[in-house]
């Protein structure tokens, strides 16, 4: 066989010698940057960033903002839905009625982890969705409506 390097494999290789450094420094949060990994290994920005998504796709990495990508460990329990969908999930379990006041943005953002104004954003949404009502200088949201539950099978 021929000891030629195939292009095609090479992002997976280099996504194996990541694994590598995350394995062997538990320490390790944040993964090399794009520019840091194509000098290194001497790859293409394309080839870099399949690496990544290999990474992605076997749980141990993942993009957070400014084009970075975090380490994710067995221990990262954290979970993964989009934000908007874990504050509607508020809605049933703390069991909240029409006209109950919803929790501040402040107060999600501690319970999520999250800037406020990232939460604030999707409570504009759900104000113009017609389910919170609107948001003023020192008086809380209250529920207006609650959101309609789509039936899905169950896996």
């Amino acid at each position: 066989m021929s000891q030629k390097v195939s292009p095609r494999g090479t992002f997976l290789k280099i996504a194996d010698a990541v694994k590598s450094q995350i394995e062997a420094n538990p320490e390790m949060t944040e993964l090399p940057s794009v520019a840091n990994l194509m000098s290194a290994h001497g790859i293409s920005r394309g080839v870099a960033l399949r690496a990544f998504g290999a990474l992605r796709e076997a749980g141990i990495a993942e993009p957070v903002a400014g084009g970075r990508w975090r380490v994710l460990r067995g221990s990262d329990d954290a979970d993964r839905r989009p934000l908007a969908d874990r504050i509607a999930e508020i809605f049933v379990t703390d069991e909240l009625k029409v006209g109950v006041p919803f929790p501040s943005a402040s107060a999600l953002s501690e319970r999520f982890g999250v800037a406020r104004p990232t939460v604030a954003k999707v409570l504009n949404k759900f104000e113009a969705a017609g389910l919170l009502s609107e948001s003023r200088q020192g008086k809380p949201r209250t529920v207006r409506a609650l959101p309609d539950r789509e039936e899905r099978p169950e896996p």
